[in-house]
């Protein structure tokens, strides 16, 4: 995790959803009927709706792809881990649980895997892509696709 002194500061204050207005009222109401409640980042995202709408766009768009819902969350966590951002980490978690993904699995996430070999192999890879700045290896694609990963999952990842 990161040791930046100003990881905890809130630069940008949350809009409470009942304060909010307009698109940014519409847009936190509808991710509150889908999700039970409103993180604190789709939030402060509202001060600026087109941004909301963008992500929320973007969050449903690859809810469409080939990479199941568990699996996504999985990808993310990891990424969180490395990438030091608690805030993230703790959101994906408690999203992963709230879908039912079991503790243990949540904490092989963290640390880039899973008792899934093909799973496994794609953390890994995900892991690979962020350590190296998507300067992966002919290795690390190879490993990958030995777990018995499509392209279309390769892809996604």
């Amino acid at each position: 995790m990161s040791t930046n002194p100003m990881d905890g500061t809130q630069r940008i204050k949350a809009i409470a959803p009942g304060m909010a207005k307009g698109k940014g009222k519409e847009l936190l109401d509808a991710v509150e009927a889908k999700y039970g409640a409103v993180p604190n980042s789709f939030r402060t995202m509202a001060h600026a709706p087109a941004v909301l709408q963008g992500f929320l766009d973007l969050s449903a768009t690859l809810e469409g792809g080939v990479l199941p819902f568990e699996t996504r969350y999985q990808i993310a966590i990891a990424v969180s881990e490395i990438n030091g951002c608690a805030y993230c980490l703790s959101a994906f978690t408690a999203i992963g649980k709230g879908n039912g993904m079991q503790d243990e699995a949540l904490a092989m996430c963290r640390i880039a895997g899973s008792t899934d070999p093909k799973i496994d192999a794609m953390l890994k890879f995900a892991a690979a892509i962020v350590r190296e700045r998507g300067a992966i290896t002919p290795e690390d694609f190879q490993k990958v696709k030995s777990a018995g990963c499509s392209d279309e999952e390769v892809q996604e990842i």
